[in-house]
């Protein structure tokens, strides 16, 4: 033990007793108790950048749990830790004994009262969960970190959380009005005001201190969350002890049942960018913009924006930004007026302050990334200064990373003076450890200098806690000690955090990490937890439609990530490539990609599951399911079976036979091939595009491509097919059968591209393999590739180059792809679409989203005359994940997310869009009722309706 620590816990020492202790608590605890090797490895990380590694984790179902968990621990002198949405970004959701999971069961809202203004929440309750409810009533929760959608009432109360509205609505502390609390002991406690909770002893000790309470702490700090916020128990504060405990971060006693106060909601939100030269100027003036009233004052500056995807096209003029929330136009127009900005854009519609917004809330995800695509961490996450002086330390604050030759992106809460940074530390190496320790010292000095707290929102945790006697002095810190022994004397609640604080630059999760394969790329997850969103307030994207299936971290992009970073450190998963435990939790990814493009890290789960399966099965290939060679392998059965497959899936045990599910009627195969059909058509267009003959549009669905070709050729538009047999390796990818992919991928190529060698000519020679030109001494470039199934399209976008990387080919066939509406829109810009005026429902696929984005197929429709949105989320199908065996409710689960609600709301005279293949069968499973199609085929069909002399004259009219 540490000297002078009087707690009886010894960390790390039980590993010995886990079965024994696990049995206990198996017997006292009516909740779940889970020591396996898969829930240590999910919970021995959260947001940040260490790793604690537990015993196990609990589930209590309610507050008798809580103390029955608590007191066999206490029996073995274990320590616990408990966790929420494990979002915290400076360690302390992570221990090394029992983790105490309050999300599964313990997440009620119990009661709300719209007169009182008040809430009462039991700790697993996400925040966003809270907010619904209280929105009919005109009411919310005041504090609103960006992790809303996930982060838990518990997690908020135990780092004192604050968010955006916190200039308005202060910090979780201003918002709590009593708590129930477990300590370690076993005392059941109701902390409020007038010291109504307190332990024995405390007054006393707060008593015999007050002038040291009175002066040690900084003023004119709205961001204050460092260390324990003693002074909220001075008297003239009304000795407040659950103001105290908000803040003091798992380490005093267990909430299990909290009374918040919920605030009106603004009547006419309005949102005001102002654009400033640079992000100090923006933090000079955020200061001022504060005696004006507004709900908000964040800060940003261009290079997170331009992490963001670009969005800066839609800003005002500046280098940086400050939004600032107003209630009503006519409060954001006297802001505008007293800002003495660059220029400023006020935005009313919700739709569009959403999508701002969204840049905002991602911006913890997308700060990990540095404009060339290096790695970015936390650990330096969120001082905060006076708001006068943030300009200041700003200037400061930059100069401090050059001189330590680092790089980050400040951004944040300009309003209350709090700055969040992800810098691009090396955390692998010793010699990049031992400075990120230095420039933590060096800034914490700087943050002290300008009156600052070294926490500003998410807590000391392992990050900070070390460098408290820099901020508060060592009397007060000693303080924080005692105050920690009278709550609990033995030392069991979180221990390393805040007190007697773990050094910072130890328990690192990364410098044991293989230089090569998985672990380095699964290490760029940083745990926000975008993937765990639930619920309405998961927006229209994708992410991760297992998880919201399940419920189960271990089926989040979050969760597996972990696995993985736990399978490369070998440590917990001891066998590598051939774990279970990653396979069964890779088992349930739908591999939509989903997270590829909303995952704010950009982890891709698709990816590594597609690496892992195939280390998985490497050396032994008869231990793969019979559906990895036959939906795996499905362009090669197809085009030497065709047609003939019909019959043998007629066969009683032909789905047993294939390795799929007998629920499913398996796909008919197309008498004709569109292959066929195409070869047999005459015509006298010189080609404008080649049109890729994918496997599922080629024998089991050529509608699509008959349809596809009849609007491209009214568009104007000749057509020609590849001169080869031609596949994207998708099927392959998704089997986890990488050399199989590649052989395809590379024969394709050869088609497509040619070998590039020996070309000659003036530059616009002769046509090549792939319909293109070949330029001198380079390869031929393919004409625009039109490819109608948008899996095939993703695939041949992003994991062809990836797969082959070296291989330039495969970049100039990437770049040629186009989806069908980018085509018209790219080749036939003045091409009018026959009339449909019809509402719209269906499904944007899932890798569409992710890879190729839809904003010109919405384009496409709204010219159509087609009215309303596309469902977001995956259908569940997913190709051959639906059709294998054990995923059947996970699959109906996915498509009852989003595809199905939507069906079901909207007109019987919808048209049903799909241009995935998978989408349209599983919808066709799913809603017989709904014919759903490509949006070819709706096109094509209209063109139908309105006959030549219609169109001649649409045409003559447009014009």
């Amino acid at each position: 033990m540490r000297q002078g620590l009087r707690h009886s816990v010894v960390v790390g020492s039980h590993e010995h007793a886990a079965p024994e202790l696990a049995d206990a608590l198996r017997a006292a605890v009516a909740g779940d108790v889970d020591f396996s090797t898969t829930a240590r490895a999910l919970t021995s990380m959260d947001a940040s950048n260490y790793r604690r590694v537990p015993l196990g984790v609990v589930a209590p179902r309610d507050a008798d749990d809580v103390a029955a968990a608590l007191a066999v621990c206490r029996t073995y002198g274990v320590p616990v830790v408990p966790r929420g949405g494990g979002t915290s970004i400076a360690g302390q959701a992570t221990g090394t004994g029992v983790v105490l999971d309050l999300t599964r069961h313990l997440r009620s809202l119990v009661s709300l009262d719209p007169e009182a203004r008040t809430a009462v929440v039991q700790p697993g309750l996400v925040l966003d969960r809270l907010r619904e409810a209280a929105r009919p009533h005109g009411l919310t929760f005041g504090p609103d970190p960006s992790t809303h959608s996930r982060c838990t009432l518990g997690g908020m109360i135990g780092n004192n959380a604050c968010g955006s509205h916190s200039v308005a609505w202060g910090t979780t502390a201003d918002n709590v009005r009593g708590l129930d609390v477990l300590t370690y002991g076993g005392e059941r406690l109701r902390p409020g005001r007038d010291w109504q909770g307190a332990p024995a002893g405390l007054r006393e000790l707060i008593g015999r201190n007050l002038a040291p309470l009175r002066t040690g702490y900084p003023d004119g700090l709205p961001r204050r969350i460092s260390g324990y916020a003693l002074d909220a128990l001075l008297p003239e504060r009304g000795a407040d002890v659950a103001r105290f405990l908000c803040g003091s971060e798992g380490t005093l006693g267990v909430v299990t049942e909290a009374e918040l106060r919920l605030v009106p909601l603004p009547a006419e939100p309005t949102l005001l960018v102002l654009g400033y030269p640079d992000e100090s100027a923006a933090a000079d003036a955020a200061a001022g913009l504060l005696p004006y009233g507004p709900l908000t004052v964040e800060g940003m500056a261009a290079d997170l924006v331009r992490g963001a995807g670009g969005a800066a096209a839609g800003l005002p003029r500046g280098g940086a930004w400050l939004f600032v929330e107003a209630d009503g136009a006519p409060a954001a127009a006297e802001l505008a007026r007293a800002a003495d900005a660059l220029d400023s854009l006020l935005i009313a519609d919700p739709a569009g302050q959403r999508a701002l917004w969204r840049i905002r809330e991602d911006a913890a995800g997308t700060a990990t990334r540095m404009p060339e695509g290096g790695e970015a961490w936390p650990g330096w996450e969120d001082c905060a200064v006076p708001p006068a002086r943030l300009g200041a330390y700003l200037r400061a604050f930059r100069s401090l990373l050059k001189e330590f030759g680092l790089r980050g992106t400040p951004y944040g809460h300009f309003g209350d003076g709090c700055v969040h940074v992800r810098i691009d530390f090396d955390l692998y190496t010793g010699h990049g450890v031992r400075d990120f320790r230095r420039f933590s010292e060096a800034v914490a000095e700087l943050v002290v200098a300008h009156g600052g707290s070294l926490s500003g929102e998410h807590g000391d945790g392992k990050a900070r806690a070390e460098l408290l006697p820099r901020m508060y002095g060592d009397e007060l810190v000693g303080l924080f000690g005692a105050v920690k022994d009278l709550w609990d004397p033995a030392g069991g609640l979180n221990p390393g955090m805040l007190v007697r604080p773990e050094p910072l630059d130890s328990g690192l999760r990364f410098p044991d990490l293989p230089v090569v394969g998985l672990g380095r790329e699964v290490a760029r997850c940083v745990g926000v937890a975008k993937c765990r969103t639930e619920g309405p307030s998961s927006g229209p994207g994708v992410m991760c439609p297992s998880y919201r299936a399940t419920g189960e971290e271990r089926h989040s992009t979050r969760g597996r990530a972990r696995l993985l970073h736990e399978m490369a450190l070998g440590e917990i998963i001891t066998d590598g490539a051939r774990s279970e435990e990653v396979r069964e939790a890779l088992d349930l990814c739908l591999s939509c990609k989903g997270c590829r493009s909303d995952c704010p890290a950009g982890v891709d789960m698709a990816a590594y599951k597609a690496r892992f399966t195939e280390e998985y099965y490497a050396g032994r290939p008869w231990a793969r399911p019979r559906s990895h060679w036959t939906m795996g392998g499905l362009p090669r059965l197809l085009d030497h079976f065709g047609p003939a497959l019909n019959a043998a899936t007629r066969l009683p045990f032909a789905a047993r036979l294939a390795g799929v599910t007998p629920q499913r009627a398996l796909p008919r195969v197309a008498r004709e091939s569109f292959t066929s059909w195409f070869g047999e058509r005459a015509s006298d267009r010189a080609p404008a595009l080649t049109l890729w003959p994918d496997t599922f549009t080629d024998h089991l669905a050529p509608e699509a491509g008959h349809a596809a070709v009849r609007v491209l050729e009214d568009a104007g538009l000749g057509l020609t097919l590849p001169p080869g047999r031609v596949c994207c390796g998708l099927t392959y990818v998704s089997a986890g059968r990488l050399d199989a992919a590649r052989k395809v991928m590379r024969r394709t190529l050869d088609v497509m591209v040619g070998d590039g060698e020996g070309a000659a000519g003036d530059g616009a020679g002769p046509s090549r393999p792939g319909g293109g030109t070949t330029p001198p001494g380079g390869l031929a470039v393919p004409r625009p590739v039109v490819v109608l199934e948008p899996s095939c399209a993703a695939t041949l976008r992003s994991d062809l180059p990836e797969l082959l990387p070296d291989d330039p080919r495969a970049a100039l066939l990437a770049a040629s792809v186009r989806t069908f509406a980018e085509a018209l829109e790219e080749l036939a810009p003045d091409w009018v679409p026959p009339r449909v005026a019809r509402p719209v429902t269906g499904q944007t696929h899932c890798h569409q989203h992710a890879v190729l984005g839809d904003a010109a197929d919405r384009r496409l429709r709204e010219r159509a005359g087609m009215e309303g949105e596309l469902a977001g989320g995956c259908c569940g199908l997913a190709g051959n994940f639906g059709f294998e065996p054990g995923h059947e409710q996970v699959s109906a689960a996915c498509a009852e997310d989003q595809l199905l609600p939507a069906l079901r709301a909207a007109p019987p005279h919808a048209v049903v869009l799909a241009d995935g293949f998978s989408c349209r069968t599983q919808i066709a499973h799913t809603a017989p009722d709904r014919h759903a199609r490509h949006l070819a085929e709706v096109l094509a069909e209209a063109l139908e309706e309105e006959g030549p002399g219609e169109r001649q004259r649409e045409r003559q009219g447009e014009r």
